[in-house]
């Protein structure tokens, strides 16, 4: 799924056009984001591509989401 994240006053932020969806990102897995799973303030979990280095923000990756957040 494509995920478009930016920097914004608030922190992180995920953008997701297929479901018109806009969530900070409020807990990542790894310190720099890349490379682990990034949960969003609605509860959805998404798994990061791996960088090195970090590529500048903003900036659309293929992310594959983990979780809706209502898995049980």
């Amino acid at each position: 799924m494509k995920v478009m994240i930016r920097q914004t006053a608030k922190g992180l932020e995920a953008y997701v056009a297929k479901k018109d969806l806009e969530e900070m990102i409020v807990e990542t897995e790894k310190p720099g984001l890349w490379g682990g799973w990034a949960r969003l303030s609605n509860g959805w979990l998404f798994e990061m591509p791996a960088y090195d280095p970090p590529p500048t923000l903003p900036v659309t990756v293929e992310a594959r989401r983990l979780s809706t957040g209502e898995d049980g």
